[in-house]
């Protein structure tokens, strides 16, 4: 392609004419212009180190302005069941309110391949509300990126939604029952998500589990919580000790046993479940009783203390900022002083961090007399809770673990 020039109206991206990515002429809200020339020539950007900023606050290169729009394209592939055209105002919309998702997961991933897509699928349970809600506003997808679970579910279950457990419109449960459940076990669940995003009702934390252990006999809950920046971890750890201690209240209601929980949580809410697991002081100052064993789904954030003081992702300074004090408190390892429940740790082999986590807690956790497993095993991240209830062998040492201490 020859020399273009590409200039800017404010808040308005150029008009892209075909593969070789010529724009039209626009003229930029500061009335300046720029030369480029073979596309391979970039057009300098204030903010050139975030592609994910609403269009307008910055100039940009060719490079970022695909990727941006690469970007929309593919939360939106992470969350619809088929691709959309995308006007200039809803990538805009869409890139406001996933631009946190975008940093969180993926903000290392190249364009190209489909590799910004793949990774915005892998973990599309844990895109914030804001952005499920951007891209279904447009596409009325919503309901494909929550639970999928009335075609799983058999003749007579029961699933009793949006249970509130505190006063804050975040604090809900649902409750999924078989039939006729009486004094049946109960798996008490929390979703991932950074501490910042994440549904009790998405498909990935749902339905697999869902349609293996109702037919068991379990009852499932799901739990969410307030989130960053509203609540910080330790914030959350109590929601989810207020949200335990009203599950059992009321478990008998719903078919359930209180004695017979089992605590389980992927990723952030596996750290949160952990919290609770190591300090039960959590769970008992806030009216919760104790609880049969806690199944952890690859967190890797067992001693934040040690994360925070080596190279580590952002999305932990924004969930445990700067104080050593507070890395401390929210270190389920650190905080270990007594006996903990048996636990059982499930880690990604795929990481570098997970598994050595789990194993330091397990060692703790076994010199102090308590059973703790660590399950390694060659999943990713986001399929150790997708396929949680769809992997044979996965889901028989899980099951086998919960029949052991039930």
């Amino acid at each position: 392609m020859g020399s273009a020039l590409c200039e800017w109206e404010a808040n308005k991206p150029p008009n892209w004419t075909g593969a070789g990515m010529r724009c039209e002429h626009h003229r930029h809200g500061n009335g300046s212009t720029v030369q480029t020339s073979s596309g391979a020539d970039l057009l300098q950007a204030r903010k050139d180190g975030d592609p994910t900023l609403p269009i307008g606050e910055r100039t940009m290169t060719f490079t970022s302005i695909y990727r941006a729009i690469v970007i929309a394209a593919a939360i939106l592939a992470a969350t619809a069941a088929s691709a959309v055209e995308l006007s200039h105002a809803e990538q805009r919309t869409i890139l406001s309110a996933c631009r946190a998702d975008y940093h969180a997961f993926c903000s290392g991933v190249r364009p190209g391949g489909g590799q910004i897509a793949a990774c915005l699928k892998q973990h599309a349970s844990e895109l914030s509300k804001g952005c499920r809600k951007a891209a279904a506003a447009r596409t009325r997808i919503e309901g494909a990126q929550t639970s999928s679970h009335s075609a799983t579910l058999r003749t007579g279950s029961k699933v009793i939604r949006n249970i509130a457990y505190g006063g804050n419109p975040e604090q809900r449960l649902d409750v999924y029952a078989p039939a006729n459940a009486q004094k049946a076990p109960v798996i008490f669940m929390v979703h991932g998500g950074g501490w910042a995003r994440g549904s009790k009702s998405a498909s990935r934390v749902v339905d697999a589990k869902v349609a293996y252990w109702l037919p068991r006999g379990y009852i499932f809950i799901s739990v969410d919580t307030r989130l960053l920046p509203s609540a910080d971890p330790l914030d959350q750890a109590g929601d989810v000790a207020v949200a335990l201690a009203y599950a059992q209240k009321h478990a008998a209601s719903w078919g359930g046993d209180p004695s017979r929980f089992v605590l389980m949580g992927h990723s952030a809410g596996a750290h949160l479940v952990m919290l609770l697991t190591a300090d039960p002081d959590i769970a008992g100052s806030r009216g919760a009783a104790s609880w049969r064993a806690t199944i952890a789904l690859d967190s890797a954030a067992y001693d934040v203390s040690a994360i925070m003081k080596k190279r580590h992702p952002a999305l932990y300074d924004r969930a445990f900022g700067a104080d050593p004090i507070f890395w401390h408190k929210a270190s389920p390892t650190l905080r270990l002083k007594t006996r903990p429940v048996s636990t059982l740790l499930v880690c990604s082999s795929r990481r570098a961090d997970s598994c050595p986590a789990a194993k330091e807690f397990a060692s703790r956790a076994q010199t102090l007399g308590s059973r703790s497993e660590v399950f390694p095993i060659d999943l990713s991240h986001a399929e150790i809770n997708s396929e949680l209830g769809e992997n044979k062998r996965y889901t028989t040492i899980v099951d086998a673990f919960l029949r052991s201490v039930l």
